[in-house]
C-alpha cells in the first residue's frame, strides 16, 4: 500500500522576526514544494531516499524501526535530524510506526535545496500527515520558529499569520495585487541560520510593544496597497523599521544602493530570497550584478485557492 503527501514552500513577504513576538506577517505559498511517498515493505526497516528536483538522490538512509536507531547514512547530520522527527512524532502517536514490518520513504522537492523554500516545513508537514500528528507541535517541538511556514504549507492561497497564545492564527487573504508583475524574487546565494538570526534577534533591545504595533500595521496596509508606488513605500518603511532594530544595514544600501526600485529582505536577513519592485528592467539588473535566480512574483506565489 502506498501513501502520498505534498507540502507548499513559503515565502514571508513582511514581519520577520517581529512574527515570533506576536506580529502579523504577510506570508505566501508557492508554486514549488515537496512531496513524501511511502510504501510498506517487509525489509524490517525504515529506508529513506531523499530527490532534488532534478530526480538526483541527495541523501539516503536507513533506520531500524525499534527506537529509531541509524544502521546506515549518507549525512549523519540530516539523519539525525530526521530520527529526531520520527521519534518526536511517535510522541505525539504512539502509534506511530508501532506494528511496520517495514517502510520505504522517498522525498522528492520541486525546488533547488538552496533556495530555501522550506525543505524543513514542507518535510515536516508531509511527515505530520504520515504520522497523523500536530505539523505545529512537530515543529515547535523539533525545531522552533514562528510556524508560519507550516501554515504555507497547508494552504493554497496568501495568509496573514500570528503567532497567539502559544498558538497560531491564520487568516487568508486576497493578496492578488494589481502590480504583480512589478514584483520579482531574487536569491542572494547566501544561506543564513535562521537559529542563529533569532538569536542575535533575541539580544537586540528595543520596545517589543512598539515594534509588533508598527509591523502588523504595515502588514494590513501592504495586503491593501493600492498602487506599486504605496507598496514601495511599505516595503521601505518596514527595511527601516527592521533595519533600527536589527542594527543592521537593509540589503539595498549594502549590495543594491543604485537599485531605482524597492528592496526588501525575506526571512533571516542577508540570506535566501528578497523582494524587489521595479520594472522590465529588473531581471537584467540583477543578472548584471550576478544574481541569475530571478523569479517573477507569478511563477513563485500560490494564489488558487481552490486546488
Amino acid at each position: 500500500m502506498q501513501k502520498e503527501f505534498y507540502s507548499n514552500g513559503k515565502l514571508l513577504l513582511s514581519g520577520e522576526y517581529a512574527i515570533l513576538d506576536g506580529a502579523l506577517g504577510l506570508a505566501v505559498p508557492t508554486k514549488y514544494g515537496q512531496s513524501l511517498k511511502v510504501s510498506e515493505s517487509d525489509s524490517g526497516t525504515l529506508q529513506w531516499t531523499s530527490f532534488d528536483e532534478n530526480g538526483k538522490i541527495w541523501f539516503q538512509a536507513e533506520f531500524g524501526l525499534k527506537g529509531i536507531k541509524m544502521i546506515k547514512a549518507s549525512d549523519e547530520k540530516v539523519s539525525q535530524t530526521l530520527i529526531g522527527l520520527l521519534l518526536e512524532a511517535q510522541s505525539q502517536n504512539p502509534d506511530f510506526l508501532s506494528k511496520s514490518n517495514g517502510v520505504a520513504i522517498e522525498t522528492h522537492l520541486t525546488f533547488p535545496r538552496p533556495w530555501g523554500l522550506g525543505t524543513s516545513s514542507t518535510l515536516i508537514n508531509n511527515m505530520a500527515q504520515w504520522a497523523k500528528v500536530d505539523a505545529y507541535h512537530l515543529l515547535w517541538n523539533a525545531f522552533g520558529g514562528s510556524g508560519y511556514d507550516i501554515a504555507c504549507a497547508q494552504h493554497n492561497s496568501p495568509i496573514i499569520y500570528q503567532v497567539q497564545n502559544g498558538g497560531s492564527k491564520v487568516n487568508e487573504v486576497g493578496f492578488d495585487p494589481s502590480f504583480k508583475e512589478s514584483l520579482y524574487f531574487v536569491h542572494l546565494n547566501q544561506k543564513q541560520s535562521s537559529k542563529e538570526a533569532i538569536a542575535a534577534y533575541r539580544k537586540q533591545r528595543f520596545n517589543k510593544q512598539d515594534l509588533v504595533q508598527a509591523i502588523s500595521s504595515l502588514t494590513e496596509k501592504m495586503v491593501n496597497a493600492a498602487s506599486l508606488g504605496e507598496f514601495q513605500s511599505l516595503m521601505e518603511e518596514h527595511e527601516a523599521i527592521m533595519s533600527n532594530v536589527l542594527q543592521i544595514p537593509t540589503v539595498k544600501s549594502q549590495l543594491f544602493p543604485d537599485y531605482p526600485g524597492a528592496i526588501k529582505s525575506l526571512g533571516a536577513w542577508g540570506g535566501d530570497f528578497i523582494l524587489a519592485a521595479g520594472n522590465g528592467q529588473t531581471l537584467n539588473y540583477f543578472v548584471n550584478k550576478g544574481f541569475h535566480t530571478v523569479v517573477p512574483f507569478s511563477k513563485m506565489v500560490l494564489l488558487n485557492t481552490n486546488t
